[in-house]
């Protein structure tokens, strides 16, 4: 396998994964932990960071395979469900990593993954590298 061609734009997703991280929290703890959440939400804000977020619904479809397969695809009961993103113009995956950490529900059990966002597709870069590697004809 070749290495990877693509290249970060200097944008990174948070995708929150857990749906379900409050059930166990009074009204009066989950009100005082939205407030932290949506303290940290406009501390990226204030910082130019936040190019975007929004939360996501619990009911979604999967489209797989080459006959467009359509089936339940998002399982609401699922410690993996994406709860919603979060856009971050920041220059690399460690400051990403380091915004992620300061999220306050991370301490009720949801998750953030954190990935760059890449120039291409990866098949798309792969055929640009491709075609740079190619000797022009005259």
């Amino acid at each position: 396998m070749t290495a990877n061609p693509q290249q970060s734009t200097g944008e990174h997703l948070l995708f929150i994964r857990g749906t379900h991280w409050n059930n166990s929290l009074s009204p009066t703890e989950l009100q005082s932990i939205m407030v932290d959440f949506y303290g940290w939400v406009e501390g990226l804000q204030s910082q130019g960071i936040l190019l975007g977020a929004q939360p996501l619904l619990e009911a979604g479809k999967l489209v797989s395979g080459p006959q467009c397969l359509v089936t339940d695809g998002v399982f609401a009961e699922s410690k993996e469900a994406i709860a919603g993103y979060f856009l971050l113009a920041v220059n690399s995956l460690e400051e990403a990593v380091r915004f992620a950490q300061q999220c306050p529900i991370l301490s009720y059990g949801a998750q953030i993954e954190v990935r760059p966002i890449a120039d291409f597709c990866r098949p798309m870069a792969e055929v640009n590298a491709f075609q740079i590697l190619q000797p022009t004809s005259p």
